[in-house]
Order: C-alpha cells, then structure tokens, then sequence
C-alpha cells in the first residue's frame, strides 16, 4: 500500500473519529444529526401541536379557560359551587390578546420562564399562580383559584406550553407592552373621549359595554371598558400610563400591533384616562397593596402613597412632578 493511499485513509479516520466525539456540533454532511442542535422556534398550535394524553388535554382546557373564561370558571358555569371564580364575563383573552399570543399585550409567551419574579405589588418574589391570582382578583373581578385546582393547572400548562423552548430574544419580543413618553400635561378626557369616538366606539360601543361574542357563555368579542363587569379598580389597566402603553400597541384592534401601532402616545394617554375616568367595581383593601409604598407606580388612582401629591394628579397627571419627586427624594426611576 502506498504512501498516499495509506495518508488518504488515516484523514478519513481521523474525521470519522473527531465526529464521533463531537457528535453534536457534527455537520449535516457527515449524515449525523445533532440531538442538541438549535432548531428554529415558531408560535405552537393549539390544534396541530398539542402534547399527546393527559398533558395535551390539560393545555387544551387551560385555552378554552383563556378563550372562554366565563364558561369554564365565571359568571356562566354550569357549577357554580365549584368553579365560579371570576366575578365578571371577561375572557383572560380580552387583555392577552390572541390567547395570549399577541407581542405588546402581556403575552404568555415565555413568561413561565421568568418565574419566580420580585412582584412590587406584594414586595415578595411570587410565583406564577400567585400572578395569575392577581389578574383573577382584579382584572377578573373575582376571587383566587386554588393553587391545586383543575383551572390553575390548565392555566399554568397552557403557559408553560407556550414559553417551552423560546429563543430569550423572542421572549423579549412578545412580553409586556409597548414604552410610552409620558405627557407633560394632565390627561384631557374631553380630547380622550374624541379619540375614543373615532377608534374605539365602533367596537366597544358609545357607552362603552362592548359586544358580546354570539354564544354569550363564553364572553365578550370585545369587552367593556368600564361599568360592572368591567375590571375592577384594582387592575393595572386602571393605571392611565398601563392602559396607554397597552392601547398603543394594540388599539384599534387588528390594526395597531407593537411594530406598528396607530395611535401617538398623546392619543394613547388621553383615551385612557377617558375610559378610567368611568366607574367600575371597587376591590377592597387595596389600601394593603404595595407594602413599600416607594414602589407603587406613579399612575396608581388609589391611596395611600409616599409622596405629597393628591389622588386627582395620581390618577390623570400630571405625572412628571411624581417622576421627578421619586428620582431626586429616593433616586428611583420610574415609567409608569
């Protein structure tokens, strides 16, 4: 055997060996697939993608429990000794829009991964089932799901299903809402209730009741914005600088999204503070909330607070006097 035909084989042994060890960051021409390999992450489908057994029933009942939340634990359950826990007809939906899925509206697309979190509202690290009891509390109007409950577990499942395997600048992507500048000027509700005219009545109606879904079971196509069974006023939405960042990426609905919204921040501030300018139930004791009342966001319509300015200006603005007020007493910044 020559020189060169034994040289020849000892590179392909040598390249065989090396791809062996390094299996997984072996290339696609060796025909060895990498079990570890980045794969591309695309939005799952609640129809195609399910988990098989009992794991995919569960993430499907915690959608339905988003989609039609009234019907599985609200005001429209057949049970109601066991499973009325929303006091109001919204869906989870009506705020995380697109069942959760929609960039800019407090999607739950990753968020399972950032739990456990520094939650300022208790001035504790909470879990996700504490999260998702506050928005039964107050954006539900109603009361806690059981931490072991059927409800709170489909819940979990189904946001759990949604954060597996998401890249962390996808996440980023899909979280929270949109930045908005802050107004120098106090909120004008009468310029607020003309944006309201010209972008939001069409869908949420002149008194501002929405439009139920055409099988009222299970809720609201567009949810009412005040009254009722609105949010209580204990939500973040009933925060004129939460609800302005939510309505700028997202209203007027499928128009506006987070990359390209419609209304300007000014449009943004006004209508919100036009449609919390409404009543709404009460929830009590939020006199408790935010044990450190430092951390209470600036927009925060009810007392107490640890500063000098009255409820009418924490409610409608002007907020940047509160901005300035906590960076310089006890440098905090705050957006919102």
């Amino acid at each position: 055997m020559t020189t060169g035909v034994m040289s020849i084989i000892l590179a392909i042994v040598t390249v065989l060996f090396v791809a062996f060890i390094f299996i997984d960051e072996a290339p696609q021409w060796l025909g060895v697939s990498s079990s570890n390999a980045d794969k591309e992450w695309r939005l799952p489908n609640i129809d195609s993608d399910l988990p098989e057994g009992k794991k995919g029933k569960q993430v499907k009942f915690g959608y339905l429990l988003a989609t039609e939340s009234p019907k599985w634990m609200g005001p429209q359950v057949i049970n109601k000794d066991e499973r009325l826990y929303a006091g109001n007809n919204l869906t989870c939906q009506n705020c995380h829009l697109e069942a959760g899925t929609k960039p800019g509206s407090g999607s739950w697309v990753g968020v399972t991964n950032r739990f456990p979190q520094f939650r300022g509202r208790e001035n504790k690290i909470g879990t996700i089932e504490e999260r998702i009891n506050g928005c039964m509390e107050r954006s539900m109007n109603g009361k806690a799901l059981p931490e072991d409950s059927e409800q709170m577990q489909a819940l979990v499942a189904y946001m759990e299903w949604l954060s597996d395997g998401v890249p962390a600048d996808t996440a980023d992507w899909y979280k929270g809402f949109i930045s908005v500048k802050i107004p120098a000027v106090k909120a004008d509700t009468v310029f607020g209730k003309q944006v309201y005219i010209n972008e939001c009545q069409v869908c949420h109606g002149e008194d501002g009741q929405g439009t139920k879904l055409a099988d009222e079971r299970k809720g609201y196509q567009y949810p009412p914005l005040w009254g009722g069974d609105s949010f209580n006023h204990g939500a973040g939405m009933h925060r004129v600088l939460t609800a302005a960042q939510f309505i700028k990426a997202n209203m007027p609905h499928l128009i506006a999204t987070k990359a390209n919204p419609k209304l300007t921040d000014e449009e943004a501030f006004h209508v919100a503070a036009y449609i919390n300018s409404f009543d709404r139930p009460q929830k009590p004791n939020t006199e408790k909330d935010f044990p450190d009342l430092k951390l209470k966001p600036v927009s925060t319509a009810y007392g107490p607070w640890d500063d000098p300015f009255p409820a009418e200006q924490h409610k409608f603005g002007p907020f940047q006097p509160i901005v300035q007020y906590y960076d310089s007493v006890y440098q905090i910044k705050k957006t919102k």
